[in-house]
């Protein structure tokens, strides 16, 4: 029966990654609760002695202080009574008097059983936080245990962690046993103790792939200097090397796409495009925008005030204006989130229009330059704004089966992922103002359109 003791906390330690010595005391708080439960009082101090060797029960010692006059029975002794079990003693020094039971009552061995979960599950807790706690942004090997419904449950260093439908890749296929990698963002405080943060979906995910595949990256040669990404479908990775010795994009593809397939392959066909990160705006733009063919980028606002947001006019062929959108504007909302610069795309036949009003304003406001604002949200808008009306209109300011909506809005709508009115049909006026780029008035001219 000792063996079999010894075993089972064996058994705890491992799968619960708690030292014995824990387990020991949650056994011996335990006891000391049972002992109290059918014996006792809460006001006792209580000592439980086990054989830590062979597991086996020892004793039950009530611990009392020495006085000349009890006031509290349950802490206290007196002197007499006390040299009648020890003779030494005398006022002051704590004596142990062996209280064992014989046995317990159900009720104390539900109370018993009750306090070893509570102090294990407490054990694991603060082993947890104390395994993971410097390990923030790191990625972690794992291993599913079990999927319930949308709730996926893995194993991470003996730790089981839920992987939260967020967190999860749309349209990946999760079973018991599965490895794969997550990235751990943060060792998160709760009202139940510390929980682990993982995530499938997080843009650093992609970049500690590249750094496990790619010796460049993870050793500096080769840098991440920003990343955008649409779990599950694409994401893109902007990329420089100080040595002019290393091409960074042949290095993160590796020969004949092997580096980059795997991280793919890890990120469940995810597809991931490398671009060379380049510190002139206007070429990183035109880059992140491949793989349409860029005609040009003027910087609308360059954004050096971080309280005003860095707006580009990005003109292209028209036969190049769906590749540089994208489906479903996923192409050029990642080329925004990776230059960190709102987009505005126009056809290359609205330029001249759009350079002549920016020159316009240069005139009448000391902020703004020759192709570049640089001032404020309200001249930026103001440059946009007006710009649009003249290309509008001088092109007539209508765009086929978008109705009387102008050039400028449609851009704007095709870049959310819209392709007709009908996709706009069921939204109302705040919706509408939601769209990214959309403001009150355009809003209310969509909304009469579509009523």
């Amino acid at each position: 029966m000792d063996q079999q003791f010894v075993a089972a906390v064996n058994q705890i330690c491992a799968e619960k990654n708690i030292s014995y010595e824990k387990v020991m005391d949650a056994i011996k708080s335990a006891l000391a609760t049972a002992y109290r439960k059918d014996f006792g009082n809460k006001e006792q101090e209580v000592e439980i002695i086990l054989n830590e060797g062979s597991g086996a029960f020892a004793s039950v010692l009530l611990i009392k202080e020495v006085v000349n006059d009890i006031e509290n029975s349950n802490i206290e002794i007196s002197l007499q009574e006390a040299q009648k079990m020890k003779k030494n003693v005398k006022v002051g020094d704590e004596i142990r008097i062996d209280v064992t039971p014989l046995e317990y009552g159900r009720i104390a061995a539900q109370a018993a059983k009750q306090v070893i979960l509570q102090r294990i599950q407490e054990a694991e807790r603060e082993s947890l936080y104390e395994m993971f706690k410097n390990r923030e942004n790191e990625l972690l090997s794992a291993q599913i245990m079990r999927v319930e419904g949308d709730s996926v449950y893995i194993n991470i260093e003996n730790h089981t962690v839920p992987l939260t439908g967020r967190d999860q890749i749309p349209g990946e296929k999760y079973y018991n046993g599965k490895r794969l990698k997550v990235y751990l963002d943060k060792v998160v405080h709760t009202s139940r103790g510390p929980e682990l943060s993982i995530s499938r979906t997080h843009p650093n995910l992609v970049v500690r792939l590249l750094e496990m595949e790619i010796p460049e990256v993870i050793e500096g040669e080769v840098e991440v200097k920003s990343i955008a990404r649409d779990a599950g479908t694409r994401s893109k990775v902007a990329v420089w090397s100080e040595n002019d010795k290393i091409d960074p994009i042949g290095a993160c593809i590796g020969q004949k796409g092997v580096r980059i397939q795997s991280v793919m392959e890890e990120l469940n066909g995810e597809r991931v495009d490398i671009i060379e990160w380049s510190e002139d705006p206007r070429e990183f733009i035109a880059t992140a925008l491949q793989p349409a063919k860029i005609a040009e980028v003027i910087i609308v606002n360059a954004g050096d005030d971080p309280r005003v947001r860095k707006r580009a006019a990005v003109f292209v062929e028209e036969e190049e204006r769906p590749m540089a959108i994208g489906k479903k504007g996923q192409n050029v909302r990642l080329a925004s989130d990776l230059t960190s610069y709102e987009l505005d795309l126009y056809n290359i036949e609205q330029l001249p229009a759009f350079k002549d009003k920016l020159k316009e304003l240069s005139k009448s406001d000391r902020r703004v330059g020759d192709e570049e604002l640089g001032g404020s949200n309200e001249v930026a808008d103001q440059a946009i704004e007006e710009a649009e009306k003249s290309i509008e209109k001088e092109e007539g300011g209508e765009v086929g089966h978008w109705g009387k909506l102008g050039k400028a809005v449609v851009n704007k709508l095709e870049k959310a992922g819209y392709s007709t009115l009908e996709d706009l049909s069921d939204m109302d006026l705040k919706a509408l103002e939601g769209i990214e780029g959309i403001g009150k008035a355009s809003a209310a001219k969509i909304l009469k359109e579509i009523s």
